[in-house]
């Protein structure tokens, strides 16, 4: 698909805000992707989704979806958008989900080989089989909401409490040290990997989306072999998923070499400290080159979807 003025004239409603976790940071990731899509020189308009009874402008040609974590992320969305027939960026129903559910993403992990830290799952009124130190997750939050890095078992029962006001599971993971890393897939293409150093702790909510509180390094420097073997992971991992468009994958590189693959996001920030947009600039994408290769990716999974219907 040729990309070259796909957007041009054309009737886009940027979906932001949403009900979840994330609302804030998607309501600035989408203010910043309606500017790039205007000068991409399409017919903007911005609608801040509350819930599933919003409205979207006559005409709508495409539903760029910026909507961070629950609702957004998740499926949901997607459902509505498919069932009203408006094309819509980013992942499809099934993809969208598997992604967001970090015990579906585990087990898809599990079945295709791809480098993941030990795990399983705890529901309520069960003892964790891994002991500490080890990761408490709340499996259908994004933005580390729910995370909580386990050192004494006197941490569990607060974070147990945390996680278990998401949901009846818990994910439990080992806990594995290495250098935080993330890597941007477009389509088939792995960007240049991003090194993420927290000025202290670990990536968290705050360290993520507060200014100066990390600092980055694109392309990280880890030399040309475990560059490569950290790309092909993240591939792995995207393919894994069945995923089509674009995604941003964490992983973990131990000083040995040894990969953990921790999580996909399928609609990963787009602010101003924003790291697919750090990879993507790296690569020679400005923001708004990338959010037109994001709806051209996002149209050319829609068409290819149809075909395979009328066939």
């Amino acid at each position: 698909m040729n990309e070259t003025g796909i957007l041009k004239n054309k009737n886009v409603a940027v979906l932001l805000g949403g009900p979840g976790a994330e609302r804030a940071v998607s309501l600035r990731s989408g203010a910043a992707v309606a500017r790039a899509l205007t000068a991409c020189g399409a017919q903007v308009t911005e609608v801040d989704v509350t819930g599933p009874d919003f409205q979207l402008p006559a005409g709508t040609e495409l539903a760029f979806n910026i909507l961070h974590g629950t609702f957004g992320e998740d499926g949901q969305i997607q459902q509505i958008l498919e069932e009203r027939g408006i094309p819509y960026t980013g992942e499809g129903v099934a993809g969208s989900r598997i992604a967001f559910d970090k015990i579906l993403s585990k087990q898809k992990f599990d079945d295709a080989g791809v480098p993941t830290a030990k795990w399983h799952i705890l529901r309520r009124g069960e003892t964790p089989a891994i002991p500490p130190p080890c990761v408490v997750k709340a499996p259908r939050q994004g933005s580390s909401v729910g995370v909580h890095i386990i050192k004494d078992p006197s941490e569990f029962p607060a974070a147990f409490a945390d996680c278990f006001r998401f949901g009846g599971e818990i994910l439990v993971e080992e806990f594995f040290t290495g250098r935080e890393l993330t890597v941007g897939i477009l389509g088939q293409e792995a960007l240049p990997i991003v090194e993420i150093v927290p000025h202290d702790g670990f990536y968290d909510y705050e360290h993520k989306y507060t200014k100066g509180a990390s600092d980055y390094y694109v392309p990280a420097g880890i030399g040309e072999e475990a560059t490569r073997a950290v790309q092909q992971a993240a591939l792995a991992a995207h393919h894994a998923l069945g995923l089509e468009v674009y995604s941003r994958v964490d992983i973990l590189l131990a000083p040995d070499g040894r990969l953990n693959v921790m999580e996909i996001n399928t609609i990963p920030g787009m602010t101003e400290t924003s790291l697919l947009p750090k990879a993507a600039g790296v690569a020679g994408l400005d923001f708004p080159a990338l959010c037109q290769r994001i709806a051209a990716l996002s149209l050319a999974r829609i068409e290819n979807r149809h075909s395979k219907i009328e066939n």
